[in-house]
């Protein structure tokens, strides 16, 4: 199948031949599905908290930290073109004067209130050009032009975390400088410092450099801290191979293989690298202005203080199971209750408490990185949601599944994923560190059975795409895993350039 400049190809991009061939055997057999048991809803998956419980837990936190390290992990890679879709489709029409009604009506009537108006007018101005008489002259095609392409702003180029969102009245912010603001509010560690780790593509390391070093002095003043900022890119030898029709390595015009990238999966190799105590997870574009930030900050402090509550608790026990290894009926049913109560774990109906396999058992399933999520009531938006699911051997877990993980085909399946209440906003806090300090082999927790197989197309000719586990999917599937409701203000992500319309998006 593969010749001698393929056998090359695939060692420089870091990908062994084995790995290669089991890739191409996932799209001949494609992947199983996942056996959905019910939707996690309140009490029954996904936790609640009462106000009192709200403040004992953002007192844990901040009683705990001072003792952990913290770092903020920002998936941010990739260019924002999906966000000025109704821009391109203005530029199909072959009449520049012809404004389609509705979002791009509505971005030429409040233009004003985008972040990057006056970076619009200055381009402008300088090509002796006026926005305002553009608009009087229905010339959308010359806006649109200077907004996306390199002659003006380079919107469509740019990644999502290098494009202005907010305005205030010092100036606008970038979604980047957003984070780093949030870094500053709940990431501080007791040496002062905001650690924030960005996973950006290699064309935009540069730009993403750039902008930090301008604006980093300004916002350590300003919240009197120190921020370490690191960029990582997603390794090469993550991407997957494409295959055409027949499940046969797809080829480019010279006869090269195409291999693509395995999706945001392959961001757990980035995270594995990291060498802290909690890491807070949260996507680039769900940022809010300062005035609607408190219940993100809150929010995000209850749920590593849940996090490190139920560490202590799980140290303790794995500590005495490591120091006392005859049998404890007693004990064994404490700590079995405890997985079930804290992570909604279900033991297989064959586990004996009483039996010779019950501690190491336990201790195998106790001794596993952490994760508690924050999850949203749903709003409708397409994504993962927080179900009840079963494994071979009947045990039960909380899994965090996408609709390509589930038989749509299967008219109970179905009804179940779309009675879910709850949808993943991506809100994650993390810890992964075992009992003893060192640091999980995270590629040990994913589930190599889970992914998905879509269907692109390369220069007019159709082909089929292998992405991995994703990262808060398949490739935590074995993680000990909390649901938490988080208040839908958390949510606030920006998918399509009128979102920046929203009010949630304005600073009034």
């Amino acid at each position: 199948m593969f010749s001698q400049s393929d056998l090359f190809q695939i060692q420089q991009k870091g990908i062994t031949i084995d790995k290669v061939t089991r890739q191409i055997e996932l799209f001949t057999k494609g992947f199983p599905y996942l056996k959905l048991i019910r939707p996690a809803i309140r009490h029954d998956g996904v936790v609640t908290f009462k106000v009192s419980e709200i403040e004992h837990l953002l007192t844990t936190f901040e009683t705990y930290r001072q003792n952990k390290h913290l770092i903020k992990f920002v998936p941010a890679s990739g260019a924002a073109t999906r966000m000025f879709k109704i821009m391109f489709d203005q530029l199909s029409i072959t009449t520049a004067e012809s404004l389609i009604p509705g979002e791009f009506s509505q971005i030429i009537t409040q233009i004003e209130l985008f972040a990057f108006y006056n970076d619009l007018k200055d381009v402008l101005s300088k090509n002796n050009l006026s926005l305002s008489q553009l608009i009087k002259d229905g010339s959308y095609h010359q806006i649109i032009s200077y907004i996306l392409s390199e002659e003006g702003l380079n919107y469509s180029k740019l990644p999502k975390g290098l494009l202005k969102f907010h305005n205030y009245p010092e100036g606008s912010r970038t979604a980047i400088e957003e984070h780093l603001v949030e870094g500053a509010l709940y990431g501080k560690n007791a040496d002062g410092s905001v650690n924030i780790h960005f996973t950006v593509s290699p064309e935009h390391l540069q730009d993403v450099y750039q902008l930090i070093n301008e604006v980093k002095i300004r916002y350590e003043q300003l919240f009197h801290v120190v921020f370490k900022v690191v960029l990582s890119v997603q390794n090469t030898a993550t991407d997957s191979i494409a295959v055409d029709g027949n499940n046969l390595p797809f080829r480019n015009d010279d006869g090269s293989l195409l291999f693509r990238p395995g999706g945001h999966g392959a961001l757990l190799e980035n995270l594995s690298e990291l060498d802290d105590d909690i890491i807070f997870i949260k996507n680039i574009d769900n940022v809010v202005p300062d005035r609607l930030k408190n219940q993100t900050v809150i929010y995000k402090k209850v749920l590593a203080g849940l996090l490190l509550q139920v560490q202590k608790k799980v140290f303790e026990y794995l500590h005495v199971l490591d120091n006392h290894a005859e049998q404890n009926d007693k004990l064994f049913t404490e700590i079995k209750q405890f997985i079930e109560s804290s992570f909604g774990y279900r033991f297989s109906p064959k586990f004996d408490p009483k039996g010779n396999e019950a501690r190491s058992t336990i201790m195998k399933i106790l001794n596993r990185p952490i994760r508690v999520c924050g999850m949203v009531q749903n709003v409708g938006e397409p994504g993962g949601g927080p179900y009840w699911v079963e494994h071979s051997d009947f045990s039960q877990s909380l899994q965090i599944l996408e609709s390509t993980q589930i038989n749509l085909d299967d008219d109970k399946q179905r009804a179940l994923f779309k009675q879910a209440t709850h949808f993943n906003p991506v809100d994650l806090v993390l810890a992964i560190r075992n009992y003893k300090g060192q640091k999980f082999n995270l590629s040990q927790f994913r589930d190599p059975n889970t992914g998905f197989i879509s269907i692109k197309s390369k220069e007019g000719k159709e082909l089929k795409a292998l992405e991995l586990p994703g990262l808060w999917n398949g490739a935590m599937a074995f993680w000990n895993t909390i649901f938490v409701e988080v208040p839908i203000i958390t949510f606030n992500p920006v998918k399509t350039i009128n979102d920046l319309l929203r009010m949630e998006h304005q600073n009034y």
